[in-house]
């Protein structure tokens, strides 16, 4: 994927170069501007016809993801589409090989090469009642090529060694390595009554975890006692 990312550091757009006939996929609803370019929304999902739209919806519900997708593809040497997250915050380039296939969390994905594929993994009762890494499925992708994720705030990148395991508050936590093993609970107390901390996320294995250095939950927590209420 030929990009370049423009604007403040904190609220970058990614503007994406696209030949005749080249696509990408992105996230619906992430577009910007574009020229040159042909853009078409679809149901998300690989299925046709009815089949497809019941699947889309699932999708939707058990993962938290959009129903739609939506495809650029340049109509011109020349094209361009330029896109960016909903929040403020970073945007990031992932590399995507047989070598190098990453899990995200809802909200993480921005845009990928057409190579780039992605299928819904289940990840299990448990990680889908306590959590918000994608409900019942998590997105998992594969193919070769690039894959862009955004996040609230800045990202860093954690090692994980199978002799120190990470934990990392779950509404932190953007993406990682698909050959990491997880599990989600609670930090400590009843909820977290006792330390003010919530769900955590533990990674053990060999690889590599993104995190996002703000999240949405405190803001919104943080900015409750300023907002105005109304009365009957």
């Amino acid at each position: 994927m030929r990009f370049v990312l423009s604007g403040d550091s904190d609220c970058p757009i990614a503007r994406i170069a696209l030949g005749q006939g080249e696509s990408v996929k992105t996230e619906s609803g992430s577009m910007v501007y574009s020229r040159g370019v042909e853009i078409t929304g679809g149901l998300n999902t690989k299925k046709k016809g009815l089949g497809g739209v019941f699947s889309a919806i699932g999708r939707s519900i058990t993962s938290g993801e959009s129903m739609f997708i939506t495809t650029a593809t340049g109509t011109a040497p020349a094209g361009e589409i330029a896109v960016a997250p909903p929040v403020p915050g970073k945007i990031v380039e992932l590399k995507v090989d047989g070598a190098n296939r990453y899990r995200l969390n809802t909200g993480a994905f921005l845009a990928c090469d057409e190579g780039v594929d992605y299928t819904m993994v289940s990840q299990g009762l448990s990680k889908a009642i306590f959590g918000n890494t994608g409900g019942l499925f998590v997105m998992e992708v594969a193919g070769t090529g690039s894959l862009l994720v955004s996040a609230f705030g800045d990202i860093m990148a954690l090692d994980v060694d199978p002799a120190e395991p990470l934990t990392v508050d779950n509404e932190h936590v953007v993406a990682w390595d698909a050959s990491l093993d997880y599990h989600i609970e609670v930090a400590s107390g009843i909820f977290g009554f006792t330390t003010g901390e919530g769900l955590v996320n533990t990674f053990t294995g060999q690889g590599r975890v993104l995190i996002q250095t703000r999240n949405l939950a405190n803001l919104a927590q943080a900015m409750h006692p300023y907002l105005p209420t109304t009365s009957n």
